[in-house]
């Protein structure tokens, strides 16, 4: 069995030498550990520190982001021969000593994917606001994935190397609420396991503010409802617009027929033909986007067969 720890950096030259240092070599379990940096366009020393410690380097190009260097270093780990699969943050931020606990599942055949717990309601080096976001998003993000979740945005995880293979990333903001859906959608087992979670010394690189990660989070959430669940998305919006035009066509029949007005409100009538039209619309529109989202999965599993053979 052999474990692959990947790490995502971008411009991590500072931390990169402690994240990796504290990295395990031998975990229970596994008879190989091997550790795969992803730099993603630093432009910095972070691919030459993570070469001096041993580590697995693929760099790209360009700075892609958060979620194609973790996209990334799934696929290059499956090609390192991983059959278990854990991803940490270059900055530390997370005890190393807890991957034997997040792996622990996987093991014993218990998950396929397992979330490292970071007791948001309990970290005091979040704010407030920053923990009632947190708690809010993992509610919502819960609701829409199927999966229950207390930590939706911890990137700390483990896969196994069937659930890293079927794993895709369309968005480019975050990768950790689109796996979620993902495996929601794919009838993934899920676990959750307490961590360890240290404040780190400088912002988040992903957002400016709490409210902006909100606002990107929501976005990001609302694309990828109607990425995989687009039937039902469209089909709800074609609800409210077909039943908004049913109350407009009531009231110009209630008007019409009693004579009350002798127009009989022609404009409920016109506005109810124009959502009339619409809702049948986006009716077809689901139809569509269902089909596309079934060719769609299709592809996803015909790749997902050959990345676990890789």
């Amino acid at each position: 069995m052999k474990l692959v720890i990947q790490v995502p950096a971008w411009n991590e030259e500072a931390s990169l030498a402690a994240t990796l240092d504290a990295l395990p070599r031998n975990v229970e379990g596994f008879s190989q550990v091997e550790v795969l940096v992803v730099d993603d366009g630093s432009s910095d020393g972070t691919a030459e520190v993570a070469r001096r410690h041993g580590a697995h380097v693929v760099r790209l190009p360009l700075h892609s982001g958060l979620a194609r260097a973790f996209s990334t270093g799934l696929e290059h780990a499956l090609k390192l021969g991983a059959d278990v699969i854990v991803n940490t943050d270059a900055d530390g931020q997370y005890d190393a000593a807890d991957i034997p606990a997040l792996v622990a599942p996987i093991l014993a055949g218990d998950a396929d994917m397992v979330l490292g717990d970071r007791g948001i309601a309990t970290l005091r080096h979040f704010s407030p606001a920053k923990r009632l976001l947190q708690k809010l998003g993992a509610r919502v993000v819960t609701l829409l994935s199927g999966v229950p979740v207390r930590d939706a945005t911890t990137g700390f995880r483990a896969f196994s190397r069937p659930a890293a293979a079927r794993l895709n990333c369309f968005n480019t903001f975050t990768y950790t609420l689109e796996t979620l859906i993902q495996a929601g959608q794919a009838g993934m087992s899920v676990r959750s396991v307490p961590i360890t979670a240290h404040p780190t010394h400088r912002p988040s690189r992903l957002f400016r503010s709490n409210w902006t990660y909100v606002v990107r989070s929501l976005a990001t959430l609302l694309r990828l409802v109607f990425l995989y669940r687009p039937l039902r998305s469209f089909l709800l919006l074609a609800s409210l617009c077909l039943g908004v035009a049913g109350v407009l066509v009531a009231r110009f029949l209630y008007f019409f027929l009693t004579g009350l007005s002798p127009a009989g409100h022609l404009q409920s009538l016109i506005a109810a033909a124009v959502l009339g039209i619409t809702g049948v619309q986006l009716v077809v529109l689901g139809i569509l986007a269902d089909l596309i989202a079934v060719n769609r999965r299709l592809l996803e599993e015909s790749r997902a067969r050959e990345r676990e053979r890789t």
